[in-house]
């Protein structure tokens, strides 16, 4: 058996309750939580809260919730919701990073979520969520938000920010936030929306590139990739140039990147990632969260001792019927 097998079969063994106990972390060792498309529901938010209440007592420095904090039918893409699920994430004792979903934004063109518009609904989204370059929750977490001009590169996408995008290091790992949803990235619907994602587009790319150049200049010990969109969940080539870039990236980097997403609501944890022409790269390791109808978070370690550096460990929550 080899090791990435063995690692993936001991991260399954954890849902079912049988992993063994944390063990005891080296020096520079830190953990932090995934989770991501939760809640949908009224039953889904109780568990979703008693959730982050457990998390409050685990001895995590942060968590990153990678976007749909709703459901993409049937619900409307309300100011009142963002609102109320803001304040989930403000009763959180430790820092929360979110990243947008496309049940969030480009789902709300969508009849039954009040067919709204999408980037009318992303600039309200910054405004609530992404106003100040800080975390979620009671903890402070020193972020970055790009607002760097992407005008040299693409005139017509001017100096829009991109708030919603962060960057931060803890422990010599480097972690980035990216804008990249699902329902095929809000490209191919209207003119208007496929400038808007042409533009974000590169706005990621070059957020990206500052990531790995803190890496590189820091010396870092790896690097954290987090968005929302499952690149490999669509017949279309709306991500193949995301796929490629995060393969250059590792190759660049030659050190360990955790590519982590969800989108698909389905546990996963892969290794080697494949670039978009299928080539391996042995550094880049691919985790998805869960996602409804399941309520949980992924335990991730990140261990300088240990040498996998990661080690995963998923965690489901118990929902009442």
């Amino acid at each position: 058996m080899n090791s990435a097998r063995a690692f993936v079969i001991f991260a399954l063994l954890a849902v079912g309750g049988c992993a063994a106990p944390p063990a005891a972390l080296g020096p520079g060792a830190f953990r932090f939580a995934v989770m991501g498309d939760t809640p949908y529901s009224a039953r889904e938010e109780k568990a979703f809260v008693a959730m982050l209440a457990r998390l409050d007592r685990e001895p995590i420095a942060f968590a990153i919730h990678v976007g749909d904090i709703k459901a993409g039918g049937n619900s409307p893409c309300t100011d009142s919701l963002y609102l109320e699920r803001k304040a989930d994430f403000e009763r959180s004792r430790h820092p929360i990073v979110l990243t947008p979903g496309d049940n969030d934004w480009t789902d709300c063109r969508r009849k039954s979520n009040g067919a709204m518009d999408p980037i009318e609904r992303l600039a309200r989204l910054r405004e609530i969520f992404f106003a100040t370059p800080a975390a979620l929750g009671h903890e402070p977490l020193a972020l970055r938000a790009q607002s760097r001009c992407i005008a040299p590169v693409l005139p017509q996408c001017g100096c829009a920010a991109h708030p919603e995008n962060r960057l931060w290091t803890y422990g010599r790992v480097t972690f980035v936030t990216l804008n990249v949803p699902g329902s095929e990235d809000n490209v191919g619907y209207d003119a208007r929306n496929d400038r808007e994602a042409l533009c974000r587009e590169e706005a990621n790319r070059q957020w990206l590139d500052q990531a790995v150049h803190e890496v590189e200049s820091s010396k870092g010990l790896a690097l954290v990739i987090a968005i929302q969109a499952d690149p490999w969940a669509t017949g279309k080539d709306v991500y193949r140039g995301l796929v490629s870039e995060i393969g250059d990236v590792g190759k660049r980097l030659g050190r360990p990147v955790l590519f982590v997403h969800g989108d698909t609501h389905t546990y996963r944890l892969d290794w080697p990632f494949h670039d978009s022409d299928g080539t391996p790269i042995d550094n880049i390791t691919r985790l998805e969260t869960y996602g409804s109808p399941l309520v949980g978070w992924i335990d991730v370690t990140v261990d300088p001792s240990d040498p996998r550096l990661f080690r995963i460990d998923p965690h489901l929550e118990a929902i009442a019927r």
